[in-house]
């Protein structure tokens, strides 16, 4: 198969915009804005909305065109459709927790960088054979963790990481010491009994706080 698109150039890119990025799961469509330019405010600027509910291509699109000044993509991209329906929407970076022949071959066709999920050697190779070398390591903790990206680094220095899966406030300064992690990904920027209160302020906060200790 052939790359048509630079892949290794702008999925990294997207990596090395924010060493945090928050797994976003908007249930309603009126909290996208207000939760992302909280997040933008406390410095995080690479948006994963995920595409668990009815609404996230709707934020997607609304994130697009309302905060130019951040980086949204979409997560959970599983097939080839939800990856053209993102790229239509105006996603900037397609997350899946997996990776298929059809997926890559839908975003290898495409335009939107795609960061497809690893657990193992093998997937990481198939990977490879199409060009990447920008993975998510998902489920991270389940997977083994910091020790697990430690070894693949021994053989495969070259690949680079944006771990998600099991990450939290006690433990993701751990994967950011990594020199093969660029990034991880994580829910708790955002707890859903905040959104729900509509308290923006506290999720600044909490993205102030994660940024200032990715930096030390």
């Amino acid at each position: 198969m052939s790359t048509t698109n630079n892949w290794k150039t702008t999925s990294l890119d997207i990596l090395k915009q924010g060493t945090v990025v928050p797994v976003l799961v908007f249930k309603k469509l009126e909290h996208a804005l207000p939760v992302s330019e909280a997040l933008l405010e406390g410095g995080v600027k690479v948006l994963e909305v995920t595409l668990r509910t009815e609404c996230a291509l709707d934020a997607i699109e609304l994130l697009a065109n309302k905060l130019p000044e951040a980086v949204t993509g979409a997560g959970t991209i599983i097939n080839a459709d939800q990856y053209r329906a993102v790229e239509s929407a105006g996603g900037q970076f397609g997350i899946s927790p997996g990776l298929t022949p059809a997926l890559l071959q839908a975003a290898n066709q495409g335009t939107m960088p795609l960061i497809p999920g690893i657990a193992s050697i093998s997937e990481m190779m198939t990977g490879i054979e199409h060009g990447l070398d920008c993975f998510k390591f998902f489920p991270a903790e389940a997977a083994g963790g910091v020790p697990m990206l430690k070894s693949i680094a021994g053989p495969c220095p070259q690949i680079t990481f944006c771990p998600t899966g099991g990450i939290n406030p006690d433990n993701y300064k751990n994967y950011l010491a990594l020199p093969n992690v660029a990034c991880v990904g994580g829910s708790w920027l955002v707890p859903q009994d905040a959104v729900e209160a509509g308290d923006w302020k506290r999720i600044t906060q909490i993205a102030k706080a994660a940024v200032e200790g990715a930096k030390g």
